[in-house]
This record gives structure tokens, C-alpha cells and sequence, in this order.
């Protein structure tokens, strides 16, 4: 995937005591888990991080993601899937927030490559019957190498499918 030339100078930008801007992160997201992750794009996912404040992981229903075919629900997996997504997303929306703006992109990328998730928490809550899903998180703890997020999975209907709590691991941003 290349560069488009106004994200790459903001990318390569030579103030080296600036942090990331929303710009980079944004292109990042959109980089690493829409451009290299191909399981992000086989279930479907969107991600939206137009704020990255708030970054949501949506996907429609679809036959391959059923889980109970009696009853046509969303498989569980999919279910953890979803919410591991968006709690990496907004651990390294965290730590990328304190990384200095110099990196060039294929610094920031194999920095990210190590963001990992240690242990996660699912708690299904309903059966994962509906349309459309939306995963939303938000950090609880942002350490210098481990975050943890939590995470909640809604149908269209803005039922609550699931809660989760995930820990990752990541380098200390340089």
C-alpha cells in the first residue's frame, strides 16, 4: 500500500519533539487494520476512526458468521473478534498519542506489530442475533507496555451482545 503524499510528509514529520497527530493515527489505523490485518476483511469489519476519540468496529451479519444455524446468531468468535479489534485499536490510539511525530512509517508499523493481546474477558450477554454490530472500547489503563480496554458489542437495535475487558502488550513508544 503506498503513501499518499500529504499523509506521508505529515508521517514523516522532522519535529521530533511533536507527538503524533489524529492525521497520523488515523492513517495508521486505517493502514495496519484495514490494509495488512486480511481477517479484519474476511468478517467484514469497518473501522471508523474518524474521531479518534471514539473508534467503532462495525459489520453486518452474514451467513458465513453464524454460529448457531438454528437459530442463525452470530458466532462467539466473531463476537471476540469484534471486540479484541476495537480494544487494540484504542490501546494503540493511547500509545501512539505519547510517540513522536519523526518515526517514519515503517518504524511506526513494525512498533505496532508488537502491540499483542495477553488475556481478554468476554461476557456474552445476549444471543448475537441482529443486522449489524458495532464494537466500541475505551481504555482503562494506558502503562508504558501494558493498556487495557474495555470493550462492549451492541446490535442495531442498541441491544448489548457482549462486555469484554482485554490487556495488550506493546513497546514503550520511543
Amino acid at each position: 500500500m503506498g503513501y499518499p503524499t500529504d499523509l506521508c510528509c505529515l508521517l514523516m514529520s522532522t519535529e521530533s519533539t511533536e507527538c503524533l497527530s489524529d492525521d497520523q493515527i488515523r492513517f495508521l489505523i486505517d493502514e495496519v487494520f484495514r490494509g495488512r490485518i486480511p481477517f479484519n476483511n474476511q468478517i467484514g469489519f469497518e473501522i471508523d476512526a474518524t474521531d479518534v476519540d471514539r473508534i467503532e468496529v462495525s459489520f453486518d451479519m452474514k451467513e458465513t458468521l453464524v454460529g448457531n444455524f438454528m437459530h442463525g446468531i452470530l458466532h462467539g468468535g466473531v463476537t471476540s473478534s469484534a471486540l479484541d479489534v476495537v480494544g487494540g485499536i484504542v490501546v494503540f490510539v493511547a500509545a501512539a498519542r505519547t510517540m513522536s511525530s519523526d518515526k517514519t512509517p515503517e518504524q511506526m508499523r513494525e512498533w505496532f506489530s508488537t502491540l499483542a493481546t495477553i488475556d481478554m474477558r468476554i461476557d456474552f450477554l445476549l444471543p448475537g442475533a441482529g443486522r449489524r454490530f458495532t464494537a466500541t472500547a475505551n481504555v482503562l489503563r494506558a502503562g508504558r507496555r501494558i493498556s487495557v480496554a474495555r470493550m462492549d458489542l451492541h446490535n442495531e437495535k442498541g441491544q448489548q451482545i457482549a462486555a469484554g475487558t482485554g490487556t495488550y502488550t506493546q513497546p514503550p513508544p520511543k
